[in-house]
């Protein structure tokens, strides 16, 4: 009968003595959770099965150095996320492809199929999210989509904590009055 071992005392099981069972058992734990989370960012799943084994792999290599504070899952989440942004980012049709979504989510001005669009489906909200400003609308995402704490998110998108609630607070305040 085996005992069952903290995510803190895997971590320091691989990163110690590269302690293969401890890896497994990591990994066993948390592959399913973060390919979940990343299929959430990403459609394509061949590149969140490569993103999730890079994140991985950079556990077993010693690349990614846990510190000890905080969540394991949340830690494994900002490497994931990191390296989805770095995979999206790549050259390829994949670069084609992020340039051609870029130059729309940056228009000044909604298509009119879009506009209809988001009314049928949204309402009100559709409208008042995409007037958030990207800083507040990735705070929305990483908190209320993601469902991760604010020192998740803090780390995720690597701002100070209290800079997450305001920027949230900031963000139901004006959702509040749009949809008023």
């Amino acid at each position: 009968m085996s005992e069952t071992r903290s995510d803190g005392e895997l971590l320091r099981a691989v990163a110690a003595d590269g302690d293969r069972r401890a890896f497994e058992e990591l990994y066993r734990r948390y592959a399913p959770w973060l390919t979940a989370r990343l299929r959430g960012r990403c459609a394509d799943p061949a590149t969140v099965d490569d993103v999730v084994q890079e994140t991985f792999l950079a556990v077993w290599r010693g690349t990614a150095r846990y510190r000890h504070e905080g969540d394991v899952a949340g830690w494994l989440w900002r490497i994931g996320a990191r390296r989805l942004v770095d995979a999206l980012r790549g050259d390829g049709a994949r670069g084609r492809l992020r340039q051609a979504l870029a130059r729309l989510r940056h228009r000044n001005e909604a298509s009119a199929e879009e506009r209809v669009l988001a009314g049928v489906e949204h309402g009100d909200l559709a409208g008042a999210l995409t007037r958030l400003s990207p800083e507040l609308r990735a705070v929305l995402q990483a908190t209320v989509v993601d469902g991760l704490t604010t020192r998740e998110a803090a780390v995720l998108l690597d701002i100070p904590p209290g800079t997450v609630k305001t920027r949230a607070q900031r963000a139901r305040k004006q959702l509040r009055e749009a949809l008023a």
